[in-house]
């Protein structure tokens, strides 16, 4: 397996195959996955692969049917490759950790979508036991579920976009005293209850990766969502 970050052709693989074989309750983008990779290293305790894997997919019972054994065997290079850059640079080169957030340029001006990571990084939360978090670092969780969690929709819909994209400059700092935090706490592999992994279900209305109600034919994440 090779080492480094992944290129774009790398990149534009994976989101094909995880749109490919996605659902509504899977990951469906590499931004998503790399939130949801970035919390997993950030958290208190190691997650198994037999845990997240499943949740990539939305629950095992949606795991691919593989079209050969090379398609499986590069995606899981990728996925730990991947990983392994992320480390990296959580312990490393703090100083070169960029989430891989989204750009869309709108009226000529160009803003950051963090969204689409922020909710792959609570899927990541999801997974574990976050509970004893100090109170003085909750306020560095609640930066990144600010554009995580849907029920926060409402509080961004009242800011304005200058107040958005300052809000996003503050998560990645803020993913780097929640990893520095727990990396000082984690627990041993080998004194980790088992877990089994936790589907991730998707919301009674309209989902990001449903259609979007305007009738456009795009998912509502790519279109009146933002």
């Amino acid at each position: 397996m090779k080492q480094g970050p992944l290129t774009d052709e790398e990149l534009a693989w994976l989101d094909d195959v995880l749109m490919e074989y996605g659902n509504d309750d899977s990951i469906l983008d590499v931004t998503e996955l790399d939130g949801m990779l970035t919390a997993l290293l950030s958290g208190p305790n190691m997650i198994s692969p037999g845990c997240w894997l499943a949740v990539i997919w939305g629950g095992e019972e949606y795991a691919p049917h593989w079209k050969s054994k090379h398609e499986f065997t590069r995606f899981m290079d990728l996925i730990f490759q991947h990983m392994n850059d992320i480390t990296a640079r959580l312990c490393y080169n703090p100083e070169h950790f960029a989430p891989l957030f989204e750009f869309r340029t709108i009226d000529n001006e160009e803003y950051i979508i963090a969204e689409e990571w922020c909710f792959g990084y609570m899927r990541g939360v999801a997974l574990d036991d976050w509970s004893a978090l100090p109170e003085a670092l909750t306020a560095e969780l609640k930066i990144i579920a600010l554009h995580g969690k849907e029920e926060n929709f409402p509080l961004l819909e009242k800011m304005s976009a200058d107040d958005i994209q300052q809000s996003i400059e503050k998560i990645p700092p803020a993913a780097l005293r929640l990893h520095a935090h727990w990396l000082r706490q984690r627990r041993p592999v080998s004194e980790m209850p088992l877990q089994s992994p936790v589907p991730y279900a998707a919301p009674s209305k309209v989902g990001r990766n449903d259609p979007c109600p305007c009738g456009s034919g795009k998912k509502f994440k790519q279109c009146c969502l933002h």
